[in-house]
């Protein structure tokens, strides 16, 4: 009976947020001022202002948003499959070409087998839940984007977060857990360690050697997301353990979504084949939802086929990567801005080296250089964040993304104009 009453009392003091969370005003104008672009998006897009602006805000990567294959392959696949599925891939939405790209993504990455997933935020959202239950144990860099941040909250497993891409720190973690368990005599539970390939709230690349003997030490399971590694690291794009010559089978799960340089849609997790068949029932966003379009399951193997015929494209994206990061570099040279991201990182962050404590102060700073660089003929954006939902929010920041389209020349006036429109946003604020 008090048992009962104790409860009752924290049911009548809890408050449950309000489902739709209150905006402030500088949230209210970006809704209303959001960027429209008119036909079609790519290296040049042309936005409703009917000027044509150099698109570095897009996840382009290789540069092939609009091959021309790409769209002739899709219109086929299209007049013969149609729009879409209108059923999950275990009713009936399993198509033939589903199957052919999921054995394409194994054979390009060197895993056993692959599965696909519908939409990119939900396969690594839905992938950890499928494994990590309740008791697991998950160890995660604390950089991680949102939709792994989801994923990880839906396991309900036990978190440990370690510094961002700080083996050293890991390490402390991980031999915190093991002493626990001894100490209090607990049963052995699934470990877990998540970490990105390329972090896209840093731009940082996570130490794949290390973190390998890390978790062989320790008896833990790998999940690299590799959302913004797959097509970009390594010569042949293949990700993560390519860049660090390391074989793919290595990793536990690799997951990743189709829609950045592979320009097509959805997500998928490669692995063994027990990892990959365990989610056709286990991984919730496969099971429950309609299945990936034909033709978006086309143009990802067309998209897989450029990467495998110009191994050239990551030799150029690797060159725009570096020069991308020395003209940011130089070009915030004597002001406040610090620069996040590696040379080998296809995404930059522009950062204001003192935050004011006002975070739409901040935001509004960095959009009058989004604004600059727009009339400039620069498309850029600021990084966005669900800020009442993110467990470790980053730092406001303008987001720059590389790709092999461009040439050194175009990297380098991207740079100066986010410097110029730096130094007039300072001046204005010094008014």
């Amino acid at each position: 009976m008090i048992w009962y009453f104790e409860i009752q009392d924290l049911i009548d003091e809890w408050e449950p947020e309000p489902l739709v969370p209150v905006l402030t005003d500088f949230q209210k104008q970006e809704l209303e001022r959001t960027p429209i672009i008119i036909g079609q998006a790519g290296l040049k897009s042309k936005a409703v202002d009917g000027r044509e602006r150099l698109n570095f805000s897009s996840f382009n990567f290789l540069g092939i948003m609009n091959q021309e294959s790409t769209k002739e392959k899709a219109i086929e696949a299209l007049r013969k499959y149609g729009v879409g599925t209108c059923g999950p891939p275990g009713f009936y939405g399993t198509l033939d070409v589903h199957l052919e790209l999921e054995e394409t993504i194994a054979k390009f990455l060197g895993t056993e087998a692959a599965i696909i997933y519908s939409q990119g935020f939900s396969c690594i959202s839905s992938v950890i839940p499928a494994f990590s239950k309740r008791g697991d144990i998950i160890v995660a860099d604390e950089g991680v984007n949102f939709a792994i941040q989801k994923g990880i909250q839906i396991s309900r497993s036990h978190i440990r977060w370690f510094k961002h891409n700080d083996m050293e720190d890991l390490e402390r973690v991980l031999k915190e857990v093991q002493a626990e368990r001894k100490k209090k005599k607990l049963p052995l539970t699934r470990q877990f360690i998540i970490v990105e390939g390329v972090y896209s709230n840093s731009g940082s690349i996570c130490n794949l050697p290390r973190l390998l003997e890390l978790k062989n030490e320790y008896k833990y399971r790998l999940m690299v997301e590799e959302s913004m590694s797959v097509g970009v690291l390594g010569a042949n794009g293949r990700g993560i353990s390519e860049h660090f010559n390391i074989p793919a089978c290595e990793i536990d799960m690799i997951i990743a979504t189709m829609s950045n340089a592979l320009a097509s849609s959805g997500g998928f997790c490669a692995g063994s084949k027990e990892i990959c068949e365990h989610q056709r029932l286990s991984g919730l966003a496969y099971t429950f939802s309609a299945a990936l379009p034909a033709m978006l399951a086309v143009a990802a193997i067309e998209g897989i086929k450029f990467a495998e015929s110009n191994p050239q494209a990551f030799n150029q994206l690797a060159q725009n990567s570096k020069s991308m990061h020395t003209a940011l570099v130089k070009a915030a040279n004597g002001l406040p801005l610090r620069i996040d991201g590696e040379p080998g990182s296809p995404i930059f962050h522009v950062r204001l080296t003192a935050p004011s404590g006002n975070r739409d102060d901040d935001e509004r700073f960095l959009q009058e250089i989004v604004d600059w660089a727009a009339k400039d003929g620069i498309l850029l954006t600021r990084a966005k964040y669900v800020i009442n939902q993110e467990l470790l929010p980053n730092d406001p920041s303008i987001r720059v993304s590389v790709s092999a389209g461009f040439t050194k020349r175009d990297v380098e006036r991207v740079a100066n104009v986010i410097r110029d429109g730096a130094r007039k946003a300072f001046k204005n604020r010094r008014l």
